[in-house]
């Protein structure tokens, strides 16, 4: 019989699709993306500081006068030239031939969304463990969940990923008789928090990781978009084996093209290449050559710098309108680039549940639990300051500062609704405020 249930599938999934549920931020962007509402809530780059005219133009052409092959298949692995670029791209972070860098072990993929989850499907079986930073990026969670895996977070600081606290989750692990494949991390400008890994520590996580036999999955799509000064350098340029680095020129150039790339240990480079053809055949030709000429043609790295003043300047603006308008009580990291700070509410305040009240008042956000597999995050909040321009930013925490007043006021009328239950259940939830930062 048909019709009886909202999903006349439910019984004939795989196992594996059992528990996928939708992204806090995807869900988000059909609200969000109104003209009324004020969205600090996506991750997405400010295009409209490219040079649209001359990359219409290139992109014209890469049509009209190469369409032939650019509108070809291709091989599976991406075009050696574009593979050349991105080698050129990873050497002003430091990973270059010197560490073992080659057009050889780079494999083009569909965005770093693809990156990921081509790492999940050669590493992860069921029941396998990753750990990760707490918080860590959705759309990562969504991956490993789908491999049947699961994340254990490991708490963060205002230095990023505390070493200890990685020492103490692989033994209890080992204890526990669980498998743990590997390390995900984004230690530079992260994804929520805005938070970098310190040098002194990316020497002792590699360390312990090694010490441990776990691989490492270096996600740096933000490396290059600092605001005070130069990155650490990467993971990847400290060690070669058995770290994987991944990024992408979603963030640098373009997210509508879907252009990443994964630098893997050499053994492990046919295998990515054996798994991306089972799932797109061979990354786009056009997309591949929009980016190879971009960058072979184009001054790249002065719009490298002009995306850092953008969201230099914008970052600013949000948090000086934090300062000026947002209820005591309430912290936030001050990151040195990428795109996103990590705000904690006062005492009680759930992000989750306040989302309704957000959205009638006209601005968004993404709630802290969207970046925890166990659903914890609820006294925190991701705010992006990328997109909307300075002045829709204060206008933005206007509105938000006004929402959260009104549950302070609520709450002290009528007590705690439900209370704030999780809120802090994971370690790390409360990653640090402005006085850490």
């Amino acid at each position: 019989m048909t019709g009886t249930t909202l999903d006349d599938y439910t019984d004939r999934y795989a196992r594996r699709v059992r528990g996928m549920t939708a992204s806090e931020i995807r869900a988000l962007f059909a609200v969000a993306s109104r003209p009324e509402v004020v969205s600090l809530a996506g991750g997405a780059p400010y295009i409209a500081a490219l040079p649209l005219d001359a990359v219409g133009e290139m992109l014209g052409r890469l049509g009209s006068e190469h369409g032939v092959t650019t509108l070809q298949y291709g091989i599976g692995q991406g075009t050696l030239e574009l593979r050349e670029r991105i080698c050129e791209v990873m050497s002003l972070s430091g990973i270059d031939a010197a560490c073992g860098a080659s057009p050889e072990d780079v494999v083009v993929t569909v965005g770093g969304q693809q990156a990921l989850d081509l790492v999940a499907r050669l590493f992860l079986d069921p029941g396998d463990v990753v750990l990760a930073e707490g918080p860590t990026y959705v759309g990562a969670l969504g991956v490993f969940q789908a491999a049947q895996s699961q994340v254990v977070h490991v708490p963060m600081d205002a230095d990023g990923l505390i070493p200890e606290a990685l020492e103490t989750a692989i033994a209890d692990l080992a204890r526990a008789g669980r498998r743990v494949k590997f390390l995900y991390t984004i230690p530079t400008y992260q994804n929520p928090t805005g938070v970098t890994l310190s040098e002194e520590r990316r020497e002792r996580v590699l360390d312990i990781c090694e010490r441990a036999g776990l691989l490492v999955v270096e996600d740096d799509p933000y490396g290059q978009l600092g605001f005070e000064g130069e990155a650490p350098a990467p993971l990847r340029a400290r060690r070669r084996d058995g770290v994987f680095y991944l990024s992408t020129f979603s963030k640098t150039f373009a997210p509508g093209l879907r252009v990443g790339w994964i630098l893997a240990p050499h053994a492990v480079r046919d295998k990515l290449v054996i798994a991306s053809e089972a799932q797109i055949l061979c990354p786009s030709g056009y997309a591949q050559a929009a980016v190879a000429t971009y960058l072979g043609t184009m001054p790249w790295r002065q719009q490298l710098k002009v995306y850092r003043e953008v969201y230099r300047e914008r970052r600013d603006a949000l948090l000086d309108a934090m300062a000026d308008l947002m209820p005591e009580g309430t912290n936030w990291t001050t990151p040195a680039g990428g795109l996103f700070v990590w705000a904690t509410l006062p005492d009680g305040l759930d992000s989750k549940a306040m989302m309704p009240r957000a959205i009638a008042a006209r601005v968004a956000y993404v709630p802290g639990t969207g970046f925890y597999a166990d659903g914890t995050g609820t006294g925190a909040m991701r705010l992006n300051f990328s997109f909307p321009p300075p002045e829709r930013i204060r206008e933005g925490v206007r509105r938000l500062a006004g929402v959260m007043e009104q549950e302070i006021a609520m709450r002290r009328v009528f007590g705690a609704v439900g209370g704030a239950a999780g809120r802090r259940g994971q370690a790390g939830s409360d990653v640090p405020g402005p006085d850490l930062a």
